[in-house]
């Protein structure tokens, strides 16, 4: 496909996109011939478009999350902040007392499966796809293993079918979302090169563990 065609691609993609969004890169990929948008950790991005999500996993998990009936959902990038010990606890109404990591991460996935509910999509038809967790360095934490006990936790509580996952082992992975037809594509990359995504990570982990949630979160 010529540059400027495919430009004009992305910048009708973009047009699109919802303005939360806005900050997303977005570019035309040239094997694939179609438009994607790349999350960083802290992110999701969600859409009905025919598009890709695509991300990158060390110990961060990502859940693929759509409603197959209309052809809408969204990919998040997400870790627990590390703590040494469960402290800071808050009501969480019926879910008991939790942790501020574990309200960490109910707010990561509240924030996707909000905007897709909010669009459209239905809480008894939503199906979901999980990824990540990997222990990329010997001498990182176990803090993937708790992100994945997190996750599949949450969306087993939540009664949110998982149709396939690819979790743990000591890889990182690219994830390619199509979230109008919950296709999902993962290319195991090779550990001895995933400086970036370790470091990338470890700002992200900084940042969370440094700037707590605050506000409420709409439960649907």
């Amino acid at each position: 496909m010529p540059r400027q065609l495919a430009q004009n691609k992305v910048e009708e993609c973009q047009s699109k996109c919802l303005p939360e969004f806005d900050h997303v890169n977005h570019y035309w990929d040239r094997q694939k011939k179609i438009v994607i948008a790349k999350i960083l950790p802290g992110e999701f991005y969600m859409t009905s478009q025919h598009m890709v999500i695509a991300t990158t996993l060390g110990s961060c998990v990502s859940a693929c999350i759509w409603d197959p009936m209309i052809g809408l959902g969204g990919m998040n990038h997400f870790m627990l902040p590390l703590t040494t010990q469960e402290v800071h606890e808050v009501n969480w109404g019926q879910r008991g007392m939790v942790s501020d990591a574990t309200r960490y991460g109910n707010f990561a996935m509240e924030h996707l499966i909000n905007m897709i509910l909010k669009h459209g999509g239905r809480r008894k038809n939503l199906r979901a796809k999980v990824f990540g967790g990997g222990k990329v360095m010997k001498n990182m934490s176990n803090i993937g293993n708790k992100n994945i006990a997190f996750v599949l936790d949450y969306l087993k509580t939540e009664n949110i079918i998982i149709e396939s996952q690819d979790l743990g082992d000591e890889f990182p992975r690219k994830i390619l979302f199509e979230p109008n037809t919950g296709r999902v594509f993962v290319k195991r990359l090779n550990n001895l090169h995933n400086d970036t995504i370790v470091r990338r990570e470890r700002d992200y982990e900084t940042r969370i563990e440094n700037k707590p949630v605050d506000g409420d979160i709409e439960l649907f």
